[in-house]
């Protein structure tokens, strides 16, 4: 009797182990949120230069453009009107994920705050990313890649 028992412990053990289940694996992170750790809405000002006659001329892209050229040591009579239709005034923003590690890259969009009419061929300068806080986060600059498709005819 006893030996029948150990025989029918056994063959529904080996009947559990053998029978497949399905077993699901979930991050933590899907989960779970963590007090306190969230992404990070970053933005900063900067200029687009490059632009094939496609740039905007307002009084503050001017006048970035002016800020710009001083800080590289070059100044401008106050008379001087810089032809600027190849600089565009742009906003730039991006999200930082939570735990970006130091030197790790992320996407930014650039906007133009002007009259742009296109962005499309321009370099990005330097441009500082700014949290809530104030404080910088990341440096944006490049040349930009422009999204959409245009078509024009006659």
């Amino acid at each position: 009797m006893k030996l029948l028992s150990i025989f029918v412990s056994v063959t529904v053990i080996l009947s559990l182990l053998l029978t497949p289940c399905k077993l699901q694996a979930q991050r933590i992170k899907d989960l779970a949120t963590i007090q306190g750790v969230r992404a990070n809405q970053l933005v900063g000002y900067g200029l687009v230069v490059g632009l094939p006659g496609t740039g905007d001329t307002s009084p503050f892209t001017e006048q970035s453009f002016r800020t710009m050229l001083a800080s590289f040591g070059i100044s401008l009579d106050a008379n001087v009107k810089p032809k600027i239709k190849h600089v565009a005034a742009v906003v730039v923003h991006a999200t930082l994920p939570a735990f970006t590690k130091p030197g790790q890259t992320i996407d930014v969009t650039v906007s133009s705050v002007g009259e742009a009419s296109s962005l499309n061929g321009g370099t990005l300068l330097r441009t500082f990313l700014r949290g809530l806080d104030g404080e910088i986060y990341s440096v944006a600059q490049g040349s930009l890649v422009v999204s959409g498709f245009g078509a024009q005819g006659n």
